[in-house]
């Protein structure tokens, strides 16, 4: 949909007949977090703006309140916060006749460009930034997910264990898998257009039931409200239909993890040329794409809480598990956490593939942009790429280029960041790392299933 005011958008919806819509606001871990709004709220809404529960900047994935917060707490009462929606983002849902959905952000202070806290603010502030050295974004995630025979109240009641995929056994890039379960293949690829976020490819990938969905590129913002987009109404998509789809990381030691590799690269300010891109070069790098990539190399560890939010993303990150362990790059190599994908001016491209499925992919996205448009400014200098087998180098790595172990130790780095600092603001940066503690800490008081098994008799 093309930008409109909003009295032409109010007047449209209105000659459609639609008695309601739905909005959505992704929070710090991605989830949208929406409600209905009759059509007379949303008249009123649409001209100005609305207000919004700060709770939900507050508050972990579970809904258990923060307790080291200063943006939202029971310090303040939790006020409303004003809300409003971006009229360009407008879907009609597929599942849901005459309705419109429409993604919203949090409005920034008076004075202010951008919302301090908010995840598509955040990434709307490197994005203006990068416009300002004279560069646009093209972005485009991809993401791998498992499906199983279940419903959110069966995987419950299983303990998540035992469950059933949808299909058995090792079938990456299987024809017959996605030929014999055609119509699902077909169903998600027409919903997913029907939604303004068209997959570019879609099959199996190594394991039982699992599927990789590569959305197709879009100028920055709208890449991540895609991909936002994208793994809220997949899930939508399969549990309508009986089946139960996860984008964990790391869900179980027998397969591999999920990733969510973001493609990136840089355009002129008038979108015409491709400045990543260099014919005869090596790995048809411009100047301009390999000081991008050696600031994603030198401040991936400083910026692995934003790309690995959760204590699970830290399960993936294992030795020959189609992740990686350390901050290297090569070209055109699948075991580097930076791989330069060398092809002509307009596929010229950076694939980040420390990302991972559970990502935010606003903040995501902020923070390869950010860490790679710092490597610009700075003028950094590539050093030679990794050839074969990246975990074979990692012990011959300096301290800085090994990523954090842990979820507590990421969030450690990240708040001692002076790139993040520079980028984010004060504000988000102490806001995420506290929330990243926080879900250390309530890891810190599980019980898990190993120490049951390994002390509960024989200790």
């Amino acid at each position: 949909m093309k930008k409109k005011t909003a009295p032409d958008l109010v007047k449209k919806l209105k000659e459609l007949g639609v008695r309601w819509i739905k909005l959505g606001i992704a929070d710090i871990d991605g989830v949208l977090r929406g409600k209905y709004l009759s059509f007379e709220k949303f008249e009123s809404i649409a001209k100005a703006s609305g207000g919004y529960c700060d709770c939900i900047f507050g508050w972990d994935s579970g809904d258990q309140l923060y307790d080291n917060v200063s943006f939202s707490g029971w310090h303040k009462g939790f006020p409303d916060v004003p809300y409003r929606l971006v009229p360009e983002s407008l879907r009609w849902l597929p599942d849901e006749p005459d309705t419109p959905y429409f993604i919203a952000e949090l409005v920034p202070p008076e004075g202010e460009d951008f919302h301090p806290i908010c995840p598509r603010n955040v990434l709307k502030r490197v994005l203006s930034r990068a416009r300002a050295m004279g560069y646009e974004a093209h972005l485009s995630f991809e993401y791998e997910f498992f499906v199983f025979q279940e419903t959110p109240q069966s995987a419950r009641e299983k303990g998540y264990r035992d469950l059933i995929p949808l299909t058995p056994g090792m079938f990456g890039y299987s024809v017959l898998r996605s030929s014999v379960n055609s119509d699902v293949f077909q169903e998600l690829l027409g919903y997913c257009h029907a939604m303004s976020m068209d997959l570019e490819g879609l099959h199996t990938e190594t394991g039982p039931g699992v599927f990789e969905a590569a959305i197709a590129h879009a100028p920055g913002v709208e890449a991540a409200d895609r991909a936002a987009l994208f793994k809220t109404f997949t899930k939508v998509f399969f549990q309508r239909r009986g089946l139960l789809p996860t984008f964990m990381a790391k869900w179980s030691n027998a397969y591999p993890g999920q990733s969510g590799h973001l493609h990136q690269s840089l355009w002129d300010a008038r979108r015409e040329k491709n400045v990543f891109h260099r014919e005869g070069a090596r790995g048809n790098m411009s100047p301009l794409m390999e000081s991008y990539v050696a600031g994603q190399v030198r401040f991936l560890r400083e910026l692995c809480a934003l790309i690995g939010p959760t204590v699970n993303s830290y399960r993936r990150m294992v030795k020959g598990a189609w992740a990686p362990t350390t901050a290297t790059w090569g070209i055109d190599n699948r075991t580097v956490a930076l791989r330069v994908v060398p092809g002509s001016v307009k596929s010229q491209r950076a694939e980040h593939r420390l990302a991972a499925a559970d990502g935010n992919p606003y903040l995501v996205a902020a923070a390869a942009l950010a860490s790679g448009l710092e490597g610009i400014e700075k003028k950094l200098q590539l050093d030679e790429p990794v050839a074969g087998n990246a975990y074979d180098v990692e012990d011959r790595l300096p301290d800085e280029r090994k990523l954090p172990a842990t979820l507590r130790e990421a969030a450690g780095v990240f708040r001692s960041s002076k790139v993040a600092r520079r980028w984010f603001g004060d504000a988000f940066v102490d806001h995420f790392a506290a929330t990243r503690d926080w879900e250390a800490r309530e890891f810190d008081q599980a019980i898990t299933d190993w120490e049951l098994k390994r002390y509960f008799e024989i200790i």
